[in-house]
């Protein structure tokens, strides 16, 4: 973003230091003493040019006006036509031009109404028809404003209270639920892991007055605020700003109202705010962009993020690096990278988290299941529904589901991470594909891995994003969902012989089905029935047959397909994440192979099988914990603090992985690593090799498919105009990187293991 850049008056381009000015209070009947430092009242000669260039204070005698005492850097010619009231203090008003793209304007003050303005070195005022009680900083351009004031007892979008103020006063937004009761209270530094443990633990009294009080932290609660406006700031062409605090280098131009909001901005991470936008009561983050008639009220927008054409953002929490366009959002908490587009599209009354896409015409909110609204939804991260999907409230979501076009009538619990989910044609029960990514659509999962990583523009990095689909979130469920295919199969093994027959569709080895079911008829316990159904599974991987899962819908439940595949799968996608996290470990220790001594000093790791995405970072539970019994007892007493902890999780991350890495081993092979033979160390080495070489194989099928599928070329007038337009297979750099990185990681799979077998 081009820089706001000072031209003398001889018309030459000059880099000029930053220079901030103080930030201390005023009031009407006391001027802070280091505010008038190196200031002088305006001389006689001063006071006469001011008059003939019409101008008018509201002192006769002009002792309300302060103005720079370095000789030559106040030229009275400069301010025409204005109005002074209360007490003005300005910086240096030199003869120079300020230029940001094609507007160009003369530094000083020009047909403007100003009452208690503290401004910087070199601004231009022109047009601003009331501006009062700011602090401006140096550089700023301000350009057709016709009202920029703000109260005494301003927030800017925080939810704190002012002195004599009633708790009604206080600005929640009430994300999650339309009811209100998982609201939380904004801040300058909230992030959505803030949010995320806010708006869940509504039963613990305690803290969630804590968390009352680390937002009161630091709030002097006196009526003696002031807008603040930083340096480098252009404002122009807009019609309110009242309770504004606009951080430096923001660009504003042809905003309708800006009111009891903070802007986030730095010359890093300029934020931009456009035409006919309206904000109000929220918190606008760093390097983020609001444009064309969007409106938000109550809301917290992070880090990177973009509203637009005519999106509505209310009561939410968006996440870093999320683009929301057209469509409508009220009552959410959404974690990084949200994407939603559509016109005909809105999401309410959810927490999305994350890495989530919202198709067109997808209407999430519209149908409660009581005559309050106090539904919700919890998808987690990946949720990705069709088009025209529509779902009743309450309803859950696995990590990375995709949802078939469809009107679910009844509330879903899907526990199946990276499934299919699809409405039944013949009866009511909804029908699923478990780890269905994996068999028909890995190019999607690798990409996103790459995609998510790569799209992540922030500067400052303060909420940690988790961007691999396999982490501890994602392998705890699919962990769950292969014990739950486990006891599905039981049932099934001991279905009456006719229910088993219409439930199996293919069946490669009659008689091993046979055997099994009179195995599972022959149990006497629910461990040995388990075992059984396991057992088939790892012996039946070809066969075909129907699961029936009532905890996936309410009333009609669901029908699983594929349950032995999806099992394969998932079990071979846990290894693949434990290999991959013990390499990580090994490279952060400049480890080739492990050995015995490191298995050991893994171990010594504390162990974690509880864990949570919050907020685009995956924590343990057992941590989380441990911050709200600090955050309980006084040990932290600020938000800073809590981010420092998510800090200090965040660096532990690749050793609490590792150590879940051989927890998850442990669980599939039902044996401590210690005693895995060298057959489980090539199984294991086999499987994941599999998996790392079908990631490759599946993002070449699937691109080739964009040049050599007939139905992709009948728009082409030849082979030429189609590469012209899609390019070619040689030409995707991704493809390239995907090659080098899947040879580089079996190359390490083949040594990792080594002198462990």
């Amino acid at each position: 973003m081009p820089k706001v850049t000072l031209l003398n008056e001889k018309n030459n381009i000059g880099a000029v230091p930053l220079a901030g000015m103080p930030m201390t209070g005023m009031t009407p009947a006391h001027m802070p003493p280091e505010l008038l430092q190196g200031k002088r009242r305006l001389t006689a000669q001063e006071i006469y040019v001011l008059i003939q260039n019409r101008n008018i204070s509201s002192d006769p005698e002009w002792q309300n006006v302060y103005v720079s005492a370095v000789p030559g850097e106040f030229n009275a010619a400069q301010v025409v036509q204005s109005e002074f009231n209360g007490m003005v203090v300005l910086g240096a008003v030199r003869p120079a031009t300020l230029k940001y793209h094609d507007l160009e304007l003369k530094t000083g003050i020009y047909r403007s109404v100003l009452y208690d303005v503290v401004t910087g070195d070199d601004c231009v005022i022109h047009n601003v028809s009331y501006l009062a009680n700011y602090r401006i900083g140096s550089r700023v351009m301000l350009f057709n404003v016709q009202e920029m004031s703000c109260t005494k007892h301003s927030k800017f979008g925080e939810g704190i209270l002012k002195e004599g103020e009633p708790e009604e006063n206080r600005i929640w937004i009430g994300v999650g639920n339309e009811n209100g009761r998982r609201s939380v209270l904004p801040f300058t530094d909230m992030i959505a892991a803030d949010a995320w443990l806010w708006s869940r633990y509504r039963e613990d009294a305690a803290l969630q007055r804590r968390f009352v009080e680390l937002t009161e932290a630091g709030n002097d609660r006196r009526n003696d605020t002031f807008g603040i406006v930083g340096d480098d700031v252009v404002i122009k062409n807009c019609t309110l700003l009242k309770d504004a605090k606009i951080l430096p280098f923001a660009y504003i131009k042809g905003a309708f109202k800006l009111k009891n909001i903070t802007v986030l901005s730095s010359s890093e991470e300029p934020s931009q705010i456009g035409e006919g936008v309206e904000l109000v009561n929220g918190i606008m983050g760093y390097g983020s962009r609001v444009f064309y008639q969007a409106v938000a009220v109550r809301f917290i927008i992070g880090r990177n993020c973009q509203l637009k054409y005519g999106a509505r953002l209310l009561n939410s929490v968006l996440g870093d690096n999320s683009t929301v366009s057209c469509c409508e959002l009220l009552n959410n908490l959404i974690f990084p990278f949200h994407e939603q587009h559509h016109n005909s599209s809105f999401l309410i009354a959810a927490t999305v988290m994350g890495q989530s896409n919202i198709a067109s015409a997808a209407t999430i909110g519209s149908n409660h299941n009581s005559r309050s609204p106090d539904g919700e939804m919890l998808a987690g991260r990946g949720f990705w529904p069709g088009l025209c999907s529509d779902f009743k409230y309450d309803s859950r979501f696995a990590s990375f589901v995709l949802v078939s076009k469809g009107s679910y009538q009844n509330e879903l619990n899907i526990t199946y991470p990276f499934s299919l989910v699809a409405k039944s044609e013949g009866d009511c029960a909804v029908h699923i594909i478990p780890a269905y990514w994996f068999m028909y659509n890995m190019f999607a999962i690798v990409r996103n891995k790459f995609k998510f990583a790569s799209r992540d523009a922030r500067i400052v990095k303060v909420q940690h994003i988790e961007t691999n689909p396999f982490a501890p979130d994602t392998v705890q469920e699919m962990l769950a969902a292969v014990h739950r295919l486990i006891e599905l199969t039981a049932r099934y093994l001991k279905l009456p012989e006719d229910a088993c027959v219409r439930m199996t569709q293919e069946n490669p080895e009659p008689a091993l089905l046979a055997e099994f079911r009179e195995r599972a008829a022959a149990t006497h316990s629910a461990e040995e029935l388990h075992q059984t159904a396991k057992d088939y599974l790892h012996r039946n991987r070809d066969a075909k047959f129907l699961l029936n899962d009532d905890r996936c819908q309410k009333k009609y439940g669901a029908v699983i397909y594929k349950p032995a595949q999806g099992y394969r799968e998932y079990r071979c996608i846990l290894k693949y994440f434990a290999v991959e996290s013990l390499m990580q470990w090994s490279f952060e220790h400049q480890i080739d192979q492990l050995e015995p001594e490191h298995l050991r000093q893994i171990e010594g790791i504390p162990l974690y099988t509880a864990w949570m995405n919050a907020g685009g970072q995956v924590l343990p539970e057992e941590r989380v914990q441990e911050l709200f019994a600090a955050i309980k007892d006084g040990s932290i007493s600020s938000w800073q603090q809590v981010h420092e902890f998510y800090d200090a999780c965040q660096k532990n991350y690749t050793g609490y992985k590792a150590r879940y890495a051989l927890y998850i081993l442990e669980q599939l092979y039902t044996l401590p690593v210690r005693q895995f033979t060298e057959d489980i160390f090539d199984d294991i080495v086999k499987d994941v090799a599999y998996v790392s070489m079908n990631m490759l194989e599946s993002s070449i099928t699937s691109r080739e498919k964009d040049y050599t599928d007939f139905f992709r070329s009948i728009t082409f007038r030849n082979t030429g105009e189609r590469e012209a337009v899609l390019g070619t297979l040689g030409d995707n750099s991704f493809l390239h990187e995907l090659r080098a990185a899947t040879e580089d990681f079996c190359g390490n799979l083949e040594k990792l293991f080594r002198k462990l077998r």
